[in-house]
């Protein structure tokens, strides 16, 4: 009895860190769409925007292994900075699809660990191009910069692994 705990919760912390950020190459950047206050409640969160609790879906519409490469920039708010992502190629036609299928929903971005800002999906997006407008810190930029080339270094970044 007492091997077979041992053995479950050995399993169970292995499988709870490789869930869990075992993989430590990927910022934590992630989009979310609004849903119905009914959908499982185990699926969605709640989070308060323009005034009325609303609720968005747990499993993100394009997540931190979706982008190619990034650039920041000071966001107007003159606190924080914003992030232009660029994304993979398959990752771009989902944003496509899930841009015109959910037109007049919200969108909220989470970043390491809180939402930062959201949008109104008011149109189909086809440039492979999502905004973070506002709410990272310089801590956060330099997370990126550990994971992701600026948008132009892609292949800078490719030639220094071969050397």
């Amino acid at each position: 009895k007492n091997l077979s705990r041992l053995l479950f919760l050995a399993l169970f912390s292995l499988t709870t860190f490789a869930f869990a950020g075992g993989d430590k190459k990927v910022a934590q950047i992630s989009f979310h769409v609004e849903t119905e206050a009914s959908d499982n409640p185990k699926m969605i969160f709640p989070y308060e925007l323009a005034g009325k609790q609303r609720y968005f879906r747990r499993m993100p519409e394009i997540s931190s292994k979706d982008f190619v490469s990034f650039n920041p920039f000071p966001a107007d708010d003159q606190t924080s900075y914003g992030v232009l992502l660029q994304l993979k190629e398959s990752s771009g036609k989902r944003l496509t699809a899930v841009t015109t299928a959910d037109q007049g929903k919200y969108m909220v971005c989470q970043a390491f660990g809180r939402v930062v800002d959201a949008l109104t999906i008011d149109q189909p997006v086809n440039d492979r191009v999502i905004i973070v407008w506002k709410g990272l810190t310089l801590d956060e930029i330099r997370e990126l910069d550990k994971v992701l080339p600026r948008i132009g270094q892609e292949k800078e970044k490719k030639r220094e692994k071969k050397d």
